[in-house]
């Protein structure tokens, strides 16, 4: 196991089928996983306990195509206080993925033209991840603002606000494609006085 847990710690902790360069490598894993040594989060793909402990997972492979959003992107941009619950991910509606119970995942099903409105790569504790940009992270703030709490909307509003590479057309554009305008507005209106 000693070669296969350097392979799998030089891949970041999260190993795949794609990885796997023999079916005796792949019968060591997955004898690994039963013995409990990985934990296996979908079918072809096991973790070490360490990357699970990481503050970021490789959610591309664990959740291909995958778009980290709300309270990550938030807490990526430095938008709100509030620590992310689990890690969110937006997935394209109708779309089956299995995430194992163990894994802090929450799954948010979006429309296909939504799901890539607004989405950039950023790197995130070194993986590299499909993330919802500053102004879309700010536009879902307000669409799920009944869900976070009012308070938190209007907290992302004004730090959004404050930064300096705020960019507000863009943020009009998305507010009115995502159908959030009218209330957005009332936010900006406020936080402005």
């Amino acid at each position: 196991m000693d070669r296969i847990s350097q392979k799998i710690e030089a891949l970041g902790g999260i190993i795949s089928t794609a990885d796997m360069e023999s079916e005796a490598e792949y019968k060591r894993i997955h004898r690994a996983a039963q013995r409990g040594e990985l934990t296996k989060l979908r079918s072809g793909v096991y973790a070490s306990p360490d990357a699970l402990l990481d503050t970021m997972l490789d959610i591309e492979r664990i959740v291909p195509d995958g778009v980290v959003c709300l309270y990550n992107a938030w807490s990526h941009y430095r938008l709100t206080t509030t620590v992310p619950p689990s890690f969110c991910v937006a997935i394209k509606r109708k779309r089956k993925v299995v995430i194992p119970p163990t894994l802090p995942i929450t799954l948010y099903y979006w429309k296909e033209e939504n799901l890539s409105l607004g989405v950039t790569e950023a790197v995130l504790s070194g993986h590299t991840v499909r993330i919802t940009n500053l102004e879309r992270s700010v536009c879902d703030a307000v669409k799920y603002r009944n869900k976070i709490g009012l308070d938190v909307c209007a907290e992302i509003v004004r730090t959004y606000l404050r930064k300096e590479e705020r960019n507000l057309s863009l943020l009009t554009a998305y507010a009115k494609q995502l159908r959030v305008w009218s209330t957005l507005k009332n936010y900006l209106e406020i936080a402005l006085e």
